[in-house]
């Protein structure tokens, strides 16, 4: 699934998607809703922060695999926050790259293509010197075994997911990383 990414490509899809907001945003100062162009224009500023807090992680190949993943083929849309982050953890950078790849793989699998699929990543760093990633699948989940025996399966001999629901519209799991214990 990891695609290797030509600068034309990039420039394609960047260019699509400030379109389609521009088109948005025109859309409705023609229909003189001021209020919703106001709260676009909101959205796309939160959004380019979380994005440049992300781009900060010194985790080039994870954050590349979570910002280009909407360019991607999934039944599902990615939405990002980072909530505070002091430190990325480049050492774990090949290993999270693989381990998102494959969990967009799995829930490729696992998730109704006709339904609006959303997973909300929340990245936030603890007192503890951890990184949580925080993850909320909303959805409509047609094959829940295939998504609990991947998450449920350690990550490597430090790190699990912790599942705190899985249900047949919502999966609710995160996954901290300890700067001090890792180790592949």
């Amino acid at each position: 699934m990891s695609k290797d990414w030509k600068t034309v490509e990039i420039l394609s899809h960047t260019r699509h998607d400030w379109l389609n907001r521009l088109q948005l945003i025109k859309g409705n100062i023609e229909l003189d809703k001021i209020d919703r162009v106001k709260a676009i224009i909101d959205e796309i500023i939160i959004e380019t922060q979380h994005e440049s807090r992300l781009s900060n992680l010194n985790m080039p190949n994870f954050v590349e695999t979570l910002l280009t993943a909407n360019w991607r083929t999934l039944p599902l849309r990615i939405e990002l926050e980072v909530v505070s982050l002091q430190h990325g953890c480049r050492d774990m950078d090949d290993f999270m790259a693989s381990w998102i790849e494959d969990l967009f793989l799995v829930l490729k699998e696992s998730v109704d293509d006709y339904d609006e699929n959303v997973l909300a990543v929340s990245i936030d760093e603890n007192k503890e010197r951890k990184i949580r990633l925080s993850f909320d699948l909303q959805g409509t989940i047609k094959k829940e075994t295939i998504l609990r025996d991947f998450l449920i399966k350690p990550l490597n001999e430090n790190m699990a997911a912790a599942v705190c629901k899985i249900s047949s519209n919502e999966t609710l799991f995160y996954i901290e990383i300890d700067y001090d214990d890792i180790s592949d």
